[in-house]
């Protein structure tokens, strides 16, 4: 998993409440588990004006001009500005590879489903609880200053907007140090992996009759 520790993103605006993940990544789309290759489906049923299946050029798609993510200003965002309750609906942990694979380290909202929040520490996203009313001003300066860019601290547990304002936001200890040590449940392990193949050894020495035919 890739560390996250500060980013300097331009910021989209996904305006809409209730963003379940059947939006974000919708149900045909669910074969793979590699993780990759899902960014081009991101808001798949929203994004295009055809309906779309695996494996088919994306590129030939009609594009839905209306759709934030298609908007000129906003290519290239890191950043994705959500609503309530972002990431509801089913526990696909598919819609977050999606985001992350269409460029989004952080999604920055009121309130999240708890699956899908957990699903973005575990995959290098950085999901941040805002209060509503700040939401909503930035909703504004985002929508009314065109190239719109916030510096997310992960270390400080700060965002700092253009003008130079400077708020906190809350992040569990442990998910913090997973974060900025690019570290997933895998890679949490695998720091213990000498203490553990010296179990193993042990077992083997201490137990031989459970291991018998196994090479």
């Amino acid at each position: 998993m890739e560390k996250f520790t500060t980013l300097d993103g331009l910021v989209m605006p996904l305006d809409r409440p209730n963003v379940d993940t059947d939006a974000i990544i919708p149900k045909q789309y669910l074969k793979s588990v590699k993780r990759s290759g899902f960014g081009p489906n991101a808001f798949d049923d929203w994004r295009y004006l055809d309906p779309g299946e695996p494996g088919e050029d994306h590129s030939k798609r009609r594009l839905n001009p209306d759709f934030v993510m298609n908007q000129p200003r906003y290519q290239g965002a890191q950043i994705l500005l959500g609503r309530e309750n972002f990431g509801c609906g089913s526990s696909r942990e598919h819609a977050v590879w999606a985001l992350e694979d269409a460029g989004f380290r952080v999604v920055i909202a009121p309130g999240f489903a708890d699956i899908f929040f957990n699903n973005c520490f575990k995959n290098g996203v950085l999901p941040i609880v805002l209060d509503a009313e700040v939401m909503d001003r930035l909703f504004t300066d985002v929508e009314t200053n065109e190239g719109y860019r916030l510096k997310v601290d992960l270390e400080t547990q700060t965002i700092t907007t253009p003008e130079g304002e400077v708020m906190g936001f809350e992040v569990d200890e442990f998910r913090k140090y997973c974060l900025l040590n690019g570290l997933d449940d895998i890679g949490l392990t695998l720091q213990y992996a000498d203490e553990i193949r010296a179990y193993e050894q042990r077992r083997r020495a201490e137990t031989p009759w459970l291991f018998s035919g196994i090479s």
